[in-house]
């Protein structure tokens, strides 16, 4: 591996962005692509270069044919996330879950009476308002938003700037009335059919779920079923 190569595939894992590393099998030459960029010596032309990021954008390494030649494709993805806005009684059974799964997950709610280390052992928390945390923590592609709070004040403010995010998923807790009255207030504030159709509301898979170790798992389920529909798409 040429140290250029090296150094780039370091800095990127410090940073938490995604890349893959490509080896052509019969030549050995090598270059680093990312959905923003590609460098090193191996040159791709569009096909397999759309070939390398797909491979990336499922977490898969292995052998790929692409333009009639055979690529080595290694995977450098960091972890999924999953943000949380309400500190509630199934964010309690969701988290462990989530860290179960894979996801590095993050607890938001400014009622630091819910959103206690005793309540979330283990678990990142943050104190601040939704709408400030979700600035800070920048969901991207790889992170699903839940809301599980029922208060506007909270879940509409972190459900707008989610909207406004690359998020792969996006869901909110509530009956069908409640989630008809959560669209209407975020029409009003200039989100169109088509965004507020990205929000999973009631959030979970329909499994009859009932208890908040239930409502978990139908969540859970739901976030799994949607990252990887969107990778094999």
């Amino acid at each position: 591996m040429k140290r250029e190569i090296l150094d780039r595939l370091l800095a990127a894992r410090s940073a938490k962005q995604p890349v893959a590393l490509a080896t052509e099998l019969a030549t050995g030459a090598q270059a680093l692509v990312s959905p923003k960029e590609m460098v090193g010596a191996l040159s791709l032309p569009d096909a397999a270069r759309a070939a390398v990021l797909k491979a990336l954008q499922a977490d898969r390494s292995g052998t790929i044919e692409a333009v009639g030649r055979g690529i080595f494709v290694q995977s450098f993805n960091p972890p999924p996330r999953l943000i949380v806005v309400g500190a509630v009684h199934i964010a309690q059974p969701l988290a462990p879950m989530a860290s179960l799964a894979g996801y590095g997950v993050t607890v938001v709610d400014p009622r630091r009476a819910f959103a206690s280390d005793q309540r979330f052992p283990d678990v990142e928390l943050s104190a601040e308002w939704p709408d400030e945390a979700l600035a800070r923590l920048k969901p991207d592609a790889r992170t699903a938003v839940v809301t599980l709070t029922h208060d506007p004040k909270l879940d509409d403010p972190a459900l707008a700037a989610a909207l406004r995010s690359a998020a792969f998923y996006i869901g909110a807790l509530g009956s069908k009335k409640t989630h008809a009255a959560r669209l209407a207030r975020l029409s009003a504030e200039g989100f169109g059919d088509n965004e507020l159709a990205r929000i999973h509301g009631p959030v979970g898979l329909a499994i009859g779920a009932v208890s908040p170790a239930e409502i978990a798992v139908s969540i859970m389920a739901e976030v799994t079923e949607a990252r990887h529909r969107e990778a094999a798409s």
